[in-house]
């Protein structure tokens, strides 16, 4: 079941005893616990209704004593179980002995006033395990994995829709390019751009440059989008902005050069009929980077990404050399890159 599915489902109050959450994208599997909790057991009873164990510490069959008890106050409880490792097939490092039938036999029979929620934050369970197909058919299995590119824009207006703010296209993909699809991340920073916007405003570009926190690789790729543009003078300001901060020279050189590779890899990848999901599995990058270098790409033809990358090379042994000023060397690799 997906994510989105699974959530429409709780919010309607229909209640699954038993959530397997598995995947590696935290921020949805700490929003499904949270939502699974607000909907399954009122604030004033969860001082005694909610327990939490992690079962690196402590046996499992503990926690299934509890999901066995009936509540002290309510009609219901809420057992939470974090790292269960003995889910995959890498070997438990843990000295806690689980009792795994315990386990199996609960998944089997599960309690009517008990919501068991196993938070497991694997890339990979071991479904030749009886435990994992027990679990499995005994209530909701979720998998929380990153987003899609075209599910991560979805997620940020809905996030906006909730925020009673506009975020428009420029600005979301402005966004995601800084942040990438880290969603506690994303999340984060358009809270607090909702803030700064106030109900009924518009986060745009400018908000996103004016509010998201600067990190040299984030400025390495907007001055490279302003070379894109033929934006000169924006694309001297950033590269001075960097030299302020005393940002070393030779490693700004390194990152644009990473990036006019990556952006010759996808031009050429292209040309051989690869989609972006191929070239990120290629490259080992993310898909929306992918997705950028792409469209970077179509700035230039063959010829020009390679003289690019003949000169970053050439300013990189000057540097190296001292054969010029440094800043002076950027200057003019950013001057014959816009004149490419």
């Amino acid at each position: 079941m997906s994510v989105s599915e699974i959530k429409k489902k709780i919010k309607q109050g229909n209640l699954d005893p038993v959530y397997l959450l598995t995947g590696t994208e935290a921020f949805l599997i700490n929003d499904l616990v949270k939502l699974i909790i607000d909907k399954g057991l009122p604030k004033e009873e969860r001082e005694f209704g909610l327990a939490t164990y992690d079962l690196n510490e402590t046996p499992v069959q503990e926690a299934i004593e509890e999901a066995e008890t009936m509540p002290f106050l309510g009609e219901k409880r809420v057992v939470v179980l974090k790292n269960p490792s003995f889910l995959t097939a890498v070997k438990d490092k843990s000295k806690v002995e689980h009792n795994l039938d315990s386990l199996v036999n609960y998944a089997g029979n599960p309690s009517p006033f008990t919501i068991l929620i196993i938070e497991a934050p694997y890339e990979k369970l071991d479904e030749r395990k009886k435990l994992v197909k027990s679990l499995k058919k005994a209530g909701a299995f979720v998998k929380a994995e990153a987003l899609e590119d075209r599910h991560l824009g979805d997620w940020l207006q809905q996030r906006a829709r909730e925020l009673h703010v506009t975020l428009d296209k420029a600005g979301e993909e402005r966004l995601v390019q800084l942040i990438g699809s880290h969603l506690m991340l994303l999340k984060q920073e358009i809270d607090k751009m909702a803030l700064y916007v106030g109900e009924g405003g518009t986060v745009n570009e400018e908000v996103v440059d004016l509010l998201v926190a600067r990190t040299l690789e984030n400025d390495i790729f907007a001055l490279i989008d302003r070379i894109v543009r033929k934006d000169l003078n924006t694309a001297f300001r950033i590269l001075y902005d960097l030299l302020k901060i005393n940002e070393e020279p030779i490693k700004i050189l390194s990152l644009i050069g990473r990036q006019f590779r990556i952006i010759y890899q996808v031009s050429e990848l292209a040309k051989r009929g690869y989609g972006q999901k191929q070239m990120a599995s290629q490259l080992k990058l993310h898909p929306y980077a992918v997705k950028i270098a792409h469209q970077q790409s179509k700035a230039f033809n063959e010829d020009q990404l390679l003289y690019i990358l003949d000169q970053i090379a050439e300013t990189d042994y000057e540097m190296k050399t001292g054969q010029m000023e440094k800043k002076l060397l950027l200057e003019l690799l950013l001057t014959k890159i816009k004149s490419t």
